[in-house]
């Protein structure tokens, strides 16, 4: 499966740094989701990230990003649900359930979709779950999960494993990573990178 890594909400001190070793690590996807931050921010985060990985890169906001600093593509949401008029990259966006994933997957034009609040009552996701586990391998029968679909929402180390078996192609991981980090005053990131290896692992 493919494992994505969706950067924290907020910026902060080592990010730069971090990302930099993830890559080293063999990390092949990072989101980077910013919201209602001031493009600038986002503009120096790039800049002291080596652009040899740049291609490796999704922004959530600011798409005018992804010309600037060669990124791999742009990502839709809810708060930022439309491409630009000219634009022609590699495109995904979220779902938020299964009737809104059959519908984006009936138009054709993205390079993969998340499904998100695959699980409920973790750390980075409060919201209740889209459905069953059984209602989402349902819909893997049916056709609308399969490897350009990526769980996202409250997966972790110890549920990888049930992804694979509803049928996604990959998993979006965030608080799982980041909660190995205290972004207000941490320096030693040796335990992220030390589960960022387990989770390519339990992934792969």
């Amino acid at each position: 499966m493919k494992l994505i890594i969706l950067s924290t909400p907020k910026f902060f001190i080592e990010e730069d740094q971090i990302f930099k070793a993830l890559f080293e690590e063999g990390l092949d996807l990072l989101h980077i989701r910013k919201p209602d931050s001031e493009p600038v921010l986002s503009e120096r985060l790039l800049s002291l990230i080596p652009s040899e990985y740049h291609k490796r890169i999704v922004v959530h906001n600011h798409f005018y990003l992804k010309e600037e600093y060669n990124l791999r593509g742009i990502h839709l949401s809810r708060q930022e649900p439309e491409a630009p008029q000219d634009y022609s990259g590699k495109l995904s966006r979220t779902c938020y359930s299964l009737e809104e994933l059959a519908e984006q997957r009936s138009k054709g034009k993205y390079d993969y979709l998340f499904l998100d609040s695959i699980f409920a009552g973790t750390s980075d996701n409060h919201r209740p779950s889209i459905c069953s586990h059984e209602g989402i391998k349902d819909a893997a029968r049916r056709g609308f999960i399969d490897r350009k679909v990526m769980a996202s929402g409250g997966v972790n180390i110890d549920n990888i494993k049930a992804v694979a078996d509803m049928g996604f192609g990959g998993v979006v991981v965030c608080g799982d990573l980041w909660n190995r980090f205290n972004i207000h005053r941490g320096i030693d990131y040796k335990e992220l990178l030390t589960h960022f290896r387990r989770l390519r692992h339990a992934a792969e």
